[in-house]
């Protein structure tokens, strides 16, 4: 357990798909809370994890099945408020004497829906109904519905397809709703939770200069005088965790910096000028560019291009971080719902992180311990936490960038030609965004050099250069994302300039494709 200086919201997780949603919402409102899957949370468990309140999120299963997943019974003798969301307000009413009965076509909801008051009188309500249309927009997705509610709860809204969509028992501070006030079709959800969180008595002391305080007493307390590794790519999370690293244990911090040729323009030295020169980290500058281009030669399939990659940064990583003399700790920038993913709902409480988030196994293969001073915040809360500690907005708020680079935004063979192309037209193409005023509005954006060569006529002559294909996409969290409507106007505009000045390229394409069915990155 950690911050147990804050009071703690436990959210049990029934296997809902937007069970993280709940938790950024409660974050947002400076609460503490944690995911713990249903399974893990024992009678011991509530005991020492103490909650200030308790949330039920929604799932997959039914109530109505022998075996169907539900919390301890001790759950509701602590004396705090609980809220049960869809599947959690069926265990409520389930497990204290109501009925639900299984999914009928007439009472089954999937989508957007309306719920109407019924008793306002409610504190859980209020800031709900006040628009004058007597209704709220709901997003509900259940099968099965609750028929009978159970003893001391009231009804306090409905919607057409659930007679109990809001119920409450005051007395015991129950809260029950059958539609999903975390996702953002729900759009008054927010105000619910910030009502449940007051009536909690929360106090929203979770703050990132809080955090920042805690996190490096705690780095402190778990490494003592021993060294860390910390492997830096300029990407958000390893340089917040660079930099809270460093403010806890100076010198005793040491950054490797692998430089496998295939990043941005001038990436390599704004990143080690930055953490070197001007942060006065220890960094190793690993340039290992011609082994990583040499072992790329003629490969044009992307899963070989990331399995190369990846094997040679494990090997050249390791043979740098070798020369550091009393490294006992790894740092990784693994961060919640990293964690989160990593705990199986249905095989039990693994606590074992993705493969990918732990350098290829490198923290075994080395022998070293993990400090991961990130796990427990969200992507937002890092760059919050990066603002803190006084990064510059221009690292805090980059777009993601794949670890093997460049690599899989050149379909096809890879050359030191295309690449050097394809990193002045990028640039070009950031610049024009930055100049426009729309590189926050963009989850992602970047060029892809296409295998092809086309005809084209500059001045009197013939070009037989490289396409290009501009991408830019929106999205919440990179699971799923949509195409940047840009404006022809700007497309027109950053077409031309990346002719003019890219020598190379004579023709500029704008892929609208959404994920799905495509994928962000080109390979």
């Amino acid at each position: 357990m950690t911050q147990a200086q804050h009071d703690r919201l436990l959210i049990i997780d029934f296997g809902s798909q937007v069970t993280q949603l709940i938790a950024r919402r409660l974050r947002e409102l400076n609460v503490y809370c944690e995911i713990h899957p249903y399974q893990n949370v024992t009678d011991a468990f509530l005991a020492e994890f103490a909650p200030k309140a308790v949330i039920f999120s929604g799932g997959p299963d039914s109530v109505t099945r022998d075996g169907s997943p539900r919390p301890p019974k001790s759950v509701y003798d602590l004396g705090v408020p609980i809220l049960g969301i869809c599947y959690g307000q069926q265990v409520m009413m389930q497990d204290l004497g109501g009925k639900v009965e299984a999914g009928q076509s007439h009472t089954a909801e999937f989508g957007r829906a309306y719920v109407t008051p019924s008793d306002e009188r409610v504190d859980l309500l209020t800031g709900w109904f006040m628009d004058g249309s007597g209704r709220e927009q709901v997003w509900m997705s259940h099968g099965d519905h609750v028929s009978e509610i159970a003893p001391g709860f009231e009804v306090y809204a409905t919607s057409p397809g659930a007679p109990f969509a809001i119920t409450a028992d005051t007395a015991r501070r129950f809260f029950a709703v059958q539609f999903h006030p975390e996702v953002h079709h729900t759009p008054n959800g927010a105000t619910l939770f910030e009502n449940f969180v007051r009536m909690a008595g929360f106090e929203g002391d979770w703050t990132m200069g809080a955090y920042r305080e805690e996190a490096i007493k705690k780095i402190r307390e778990q490494v003592g005088d021993a060294k860390v590794i910390c492997g830096l790519s300029g990407g958000v999370d390893s340089s917040v965790a660079a930099a809270l690293l460093h403010e806890a244990i100076g010198d005793q911090l040491t950054c490797v910096f692998v430089d496998h040729g295939l990043l941005r323009l001038n990436e390599a030295e704004e990143v080690v000028t930055m953490f070197r020169d001007h942060m006065n980290l220890q960094v190793i500058h690993a340039q290992e560019q011609e082994l990583f281009l040499g072992e790329l030669e003629g490969v044009s399939d992307p899963e070989t291009k990331r399995k190369i990659i990846g094997k040679l940064f494990i090997d050249v990583f390791q043979k740098y971080a070798d020369q550091i003399e009393g490294a006992q700790f790894l740092a990784q920038g693994t961060l919640y719902p990293d964690v989160i993913e990593s705990v199986s709902f249905s095989g039990g409480p693994s606590v074992t992180i993705k493969s990918h988030h732990n350098v290829g196994g490198l923290p075994e293969k080395m022998g070293l311990k993990l400090v991961e001073p990130l796990r427990e915040l969200f992507k937002d809360e890092v760059r919050a936490l990066g603002h803190e500690l006084g990064l510059p907005a221009s690292f805090i708020g980059r777009h993601p960038f794949p670890g093997p680079g460049l690599a899989i935004r050149c379909p096809g063979e890879i050359t030191r030609e295309k690449l050097e192309i394809l990193r002045k037209a990028d640039a070009v193409y950031i610049d024009q965004i930055r100049k426009h005023g729309l590189y926050d509005d963009i989850w992602q954006a970047f060029v892809a050099i296409l295998p092809v060569r086309t005809v084209g006529v500059m001045g009197d002559g013939r070009t037989y250069d490289y396409a290009c294909a501009l991408r830019a996409v929106t999205s919440v969290d990179g699971m799923t994302a949509d195409y940047y409507p840009f404006s022809h106007e700007f497309l027109g505009e950053t077409a031309t300039r990346i002719i003019n000045e890219v020598k190379g390229i004579n023709r500029c394409t704008y892929d609208i494709t959404s994920k799905p069915p495509g994928t962000i990155e080109w390979e």
